[in-house]
């Protein structure tokens, strides 16, 4: 439950709680028949739902009156951002069941719409390549000696960077739109499992069940991890990371938009054999694992610390220190942090310091959801070619703010009109 979760409708990955979303409940045909994709039943995370506010209560309550023996800290509940979990947490349950139908339906593989929108991301680069030539001829040309902002702009220069400014975040959406909908329309778990030429079916029993939570466990790590690499996909995961405290409200901090996103599909497991029942099952208890661990109260755990994840690991995942930024990625193990060197300790001599290394300052369920993307399509606007859009996309959060630096600095880039100019 610590991260934003791509839904069901794209793969069988770590949700939030709707089991619906999950297509599992459907009859499979093949040799193996029904049962293989028998309905999950009990969903555990909704089962929990009482015990999360039950324990945030008690550690509300804990936490105040520590608060009156040692002073307020980052851990204290406070009303608007307990209200803003709360908000995301519950649009988290909602949403995604809307935005992966229609990207199933809109999907370029399965309607015309589809094609239609792969088309209109075509169109758009075509213009937009154009239009940045016009450009860079145009500058090309102007005289070496004249200072770059006295250069006049003739009239289809001028159109040339409007086309551009409007081309280059078209292309990008609509062809990342495209994109996402055809990844998460073929790896539905459905598909996925009915799609298979094996027979394979590893049962239900308890070996095949702790081996579908470690592997399922694995492949969240990588998700996770590539949720702080990839710039698109930050977008999806900063909502979880943008609060400035820590307590298990945080953990109900969820995102909306996981259908722009493309993961390791956890339905990839159904080529070994393992049921998506068993699959699901094995998301329940990843998440229900991942709750306890968004507190301050727990301290280190000792041994327990080198194998799986804790509370102390976590906190250092949430923080913006240097040192801990992208650190502790794992869900239930450890283990794969230490395995792939993206491990770190909570060092009493720093302690965490929770949020981004640029907060937000809000409360606003909009304004989290969407910021990020909101910049996104600033970098992309302001941009002049293709290698900065795209990168500005898909390359890390880090890189592209040093970027934006160094194109606010830059005198010849039209980067200085105001960052959202021309754009909703």
């Amino acid at each position: 439950m610590a991260e934003p979760f791509p839904r069901g409708g794209q793969q069988l990955v770590h949700t939030r709680g709707h089991p619906a979303s999950l297509a599992l409940g459907e009859e499979v045909a093949g040799p193996i028949g029904s049962r293989a994709c028998e309905n999950p039943g009990v969903d555990l995370t909704a089962v929990a739902t009482p015990g999360y506010f039950g324990s945030m209560g008690l550690e509300n309550w804990l936490l105040k009156r520590r608060a009156e023996r040692i002073g307020p800290t980052a851990a204290d509940y406070e009303r608007g951002d307990t209200l803003a979990n709360l908000a995301m947490g519950t649009a988290s349950l909602f949403i995604p069941m809307a935005t992966h139908a229609i990207a199933d339906k809109i999907a370029p593989q399965r309607s015309k719409t589809g094609k239609g929108i792969l088309a209109v991301a075509a169109t758009a680069a075509v213009a937009t390549t154009v239009a940045d030539r016009i450009v860079r001829r145009h500058r090309q040309s102007a005289a070496p000696a004249a200072p770059p902002e006295t250069v006049a702009d003739e009239p289809v220069v001028e159109r040339a960077r409007l086309v551009a400014r409007y081309g280059g975040p078209t292309a990008v959406v609509a062809g990342a739109v495209a994109l996402t909908s055809a990844v998460g329309s073929a790896t539905r778990p459905k598909r996925v499992w009915n799609g298979r030429r094996s027979t394979r079916d590893l049962g239900t029993g308890v070996l095949a069940a702790i081996g579908t939570i470690a592997a399922w466990d694995f492949i969240y790590y990588w998700n996770h991890r590539l949720m702080h690499e990839a710039r698109y996909l930050w977008a999806i995961h900063v909502v979880h990371h943008s609060s400035e405290r820590f307590n298990l409200s945080t953990a109900l901090r969820q995102p909306v938009a996981d259908s722009l996103g493309t993961f390791v599909p956890y339905s990839a497991l159904c080529y070994l054999g393992v049921r998506p029942s068993l699959i699901e099952q094995a998301r329940g208890v990843n998440l229900l694992y991942q709750f306890w661990i968004h507190t301050d109260l727990i301290p280190k755990l000792g041994k327990f610390e080198e194998l799986f994840n804790t509370a102390s690991h976590h906190r250092v995942h949430h923080g913006r220190n240097r040192r801990y930024i992208d650190r502790n990625h794992g869900s239930i193990l450890i283990l794969w942090d230490r395995l792939f060197g993206t491990f770190e300790r909570e060092d009493d001599a720093e302690p965490v310091i929770y949020g981004l290394t640029k907060n937000i300052h809000t409360d606003n369920p909009v304004t989290i959801a969407t910021h990020e993307y909101k910049d996104i399509l600033r970098d992309v606007a302001d941009s002049d070619n293709w290698a900065d859009r795209l990168s500005f996309v898909v390359r890390g959060p880090g890189w592209a703010y040093a970027r934006r630096a160094e194109l606010d600095a830059d005198p010849i880039h039209p980067a200085h009109e105001p960052a959202t100019a021309g754009l909703a």
